[in-house]
């Protein structure tokens, strides 16, 4: 929990306080009043700081959850020498784990549409959302596959979608849905899904 008392500046706390609300109470519940009195400050003050709840929950998914984003904003400035596998199997890696501790986060906005509309709005309004980490990926690949690091013919698109919708859909069936455990660790399950993408892309395994 938060501690009222840090000295930490109120940005941050109220980052902190966020967090922790998301990660208990989930996002439908976690209001700028509530977040406001977790950090210690008012409202007011969480104003001067972001313009949005939106803001907020963007801000803490960035920063505080496996830095999904961040990775492919990185492998987009510069992919580097490593290869196409080694940097599928960073972007997986990390995408497995950021679904799995943002679904629980968001999950309560799909039985209440009106607010799932206006949290997204919102998110639009930021130019983030739900997609952006998916042109993203197609956008690295697109450039691996313009310097023949991949096929020629190969579709970024739908490679892009195949990954982290796995990812995605590991997260809900083993994470967020409370099911059965996992068949196997996060490390196997994405070297065979890097080792499936990277056959059908045709660069090296």
């Amino acid at each position: 929990m938060p501690n009222r008392k840090s000295t930490r500046p109120t940005r941050e706390r109220i980052i902190d306080a966020a967090e922790h609300l998301l990660r208990t109470a989930g996002l439908v519940r976690t209001t700028t009043k509530e977040i406001a009195r977790e950090a210690g400050c008012s409202e007011a003050a969480l104003y001067k700081h972001y313009r949005s709840k939106e803001e907020i929950y963007v801000r803490v998914l960035r920063d505080r959850l496996p830095r999904l984003n961040p990775l492919l904003d990185e492998l987009a400035r510069d992919p580097g020498d490593a290869g196409v596998a080694h940097n599928l199997t960073r972007v997986a890696g990390h995408a497995v784990r950021f679904y799995a501790e943002s679904f629980p986060i968001t999950a309560s906005l799909f039985a209440e549409p009106a607010l799932r509309k206006r949290h997204f709005d919102g998110v639009r309004e930021l130019g983030q959302g739900p997609h952006k980490p998916l042109e993203a990926l197609a956008g690295y690949l697109r450039a691996e596959r313009e310097r023949g690091a991949i096929r020629a013919d190969a579709d970024v698109d739908a490679a892009a979608a195949l990954l982290l919708g796995a990812c995605a859909q590991r997260a809900f069936v083993y994470d967020a849905a409370e099911g059965a455990p996992a068949p196997e660790s996060d490390e196997v399950f994405v070297a065979g899904l890097v080792r499936t993408l990277m056959r059908g892309l045709g660069g090296e395994g």
